[in-house]
């Protein structure tokens, strides 16, 4: 890239070496990001910096088209193109902040399209089961006190507000929350696998829920027991992964592979303890997740911790799109790298083991969703992690009302998300190849 080579030297007979000096770290920082930009096959998130220093670069840049020393030009390219040339990509950067523009109004409307879809597949979801209700009986059950005029009886509301709307809230938090994890985490660390467990959070909280029922005790006590394991879980990988003190990303992803695999044998060795006839099939079961237990109880108890790690990465989720840079690249533009991945790891982690603990094990969530929103609105996590929650909520909406109506007997929630989501994730890769449009 221009002016990155120190051949533009001569040109400080005409200009400040404060100037040429400002000049010069704008254009390469610039140059780097539209060459990233342009070797992915999706939208860089830094273009969006990049249009930042295209403000301050473009009061550094002439307008006039004087004739300047010979000895100031720099080949672009090879190609002995003057540094003018620069213009030339301000313009393509000025188009493509355009379309960037409108790709944001678009992505509104569609969010906004998908929370009314998520609004009336809620009601939809409580309209069906075993025993079927209508959509106005189901409005008159929530909105009391002659809203409608639709006669209910004690029956309905038994099972509208105490049966299938504490499961519903939780199918909607908890796909929420796991999509949501799981696009931080794939931002995060710059890996298209990862997950809300690559952490090892989700085996940590499992070790804790079935210890509680191998103890036998209640819903409430395994609960409480499961959020804590999980979160010792994230104690020990960020132990692990401190070297001199500091932690890369490698370090990090590793600790939770081991903390994991642990976990994991901690698990075995409660199962192979267990009463083969009473608690072994109660851990199963759990194990291979279910929203069956759902009460308003164990919502309201587990619904805080998610909400506030879901808020933690609404307000970072902008800033996620300069994680990606090198450390060293983002300390120079006084970005805070560290800080924001611990942010984004302490949230992510009292969601999945919140979730965890309230419905047990939930496989795809956090994998599938995520993709599906970058194939959908971009590779800018400004939309990524807001459509990764209502598209999160709306998938596990719609596998938790199959797997309770599909049936005589309940699906395990965990076994459809993986026989709905792998084949919809290979026509989404077949069709799209992976980015966006």
């Amino acid at each position: 890239m221009w002016l990155c080579d120190g051949r533009g030297t001569s040109a400080q007979t005409e200009y400040t070496n404060d100037l040429k000096d400002k000049f010069t770290g704008w254009a390469c920082r610039l140059g780097k990001y539209i060459d990233r930009s342009r070797s992915q096959a999706t939208e860089s998130p830094a273009v969006e910096v990049a249009g930042q220093l295209l403000e301050q670069l473009e009061k550094a840049v002439p307008r006039n088209t004087e004739p300047r020393p010979k000895s100031f030009f720099t080949p672009l390219n090879d190609m002995n193109r003057p540094y003018y040339g620069m213009l030339g990509t301000v313009a393509d950067i000025q188009k493509k902040g355009g379309e960037y523009i409108t790709r944001i109004e678009q992505s509104g409307d569609l969010d906004a399209s998908l929370a009314l879809l998520l609004a009336v597949t809620a009601v939809a979801s409580l309209c069906l089961g075993r025993y079927s209700l209508t959509g106005t009986e189901v409005m008159a059950v929530l909105l009391p006190d002659g809203w409608l005029s639709v006669e209910t009886n004690r029956m309905m509301e038994n099972i509208v507000l105490n049966v299938r709307l504490p499961r519903v809230l939780l199918a909607i938090i908890a796909g929420a929350g796991l999509a949501m994890s799981g696009a931080a985490f794939q931002a995060l660390f710059a890996n298209p696998l990862a997950a809300p467990d690559t952490l090892g959070v989700a085996t940590g909280a499992s070790f804790g829920a079935v210890l509680g029922i191998l103890w036998g005790w209640n819903g409430m006590g395994i609960q409480l027991m499961s959020l804590a394991t999980g979160l010792s879980a994230v104690f020990f990988v960020i132990v692990i992964s401190r070297v001199r003190n500091t932690s890369s990303i490698l370090m990090i992803i590793l600790s939770g592979m081991v903390v994991g695999a642990l976990f994991s044998a901690l698990v075995s060795l409660v199962k192979y303890a267990a009463d083969p006839q009473d608690v072994l099939p109660s851990i199963t079961f759990w194990m291979m997740g279910a929203l069956t237990g759902a009460t308003k109880s164990s919502v309201l108890a587990g619904t805080p911790m998610v909400l506030l790690g879901m808020l933690v990465l609404w307000l970072l989720r902008w800033r996620l799109n300069v994680t990606t840079l090198p450390t060293d690249e983002a300390a120079s533009l006084g970005i805070p790298v560290r800080r924001i991945r611990a942010g984004v790891i302490i949230a992510a982690t009292m969601i999945t083991a919140s979730v965890v603990s309230m419905c047990g094990l939930i496989g795809w969530v956090g994998l599938l969703v995520p993709h599906a929103a970058r194939m959908v609105f971009g590779a800018n996590n400004r939309f990524v992690l807001p459509a990764s929650m209502v598209m999160g909520a709306l998938f596990m909406l719609v596998i938790d009302t199959v797997a309770r109506t599909a049936t005589q007997s309940e699906i395990p929630v965990s076994i459809l998300t993986a026989v709905v989501g792998a084949p919809f994730f290979i026509y989404l890769l077949r069709r799209t190849g992976g980015i966006s449009g």
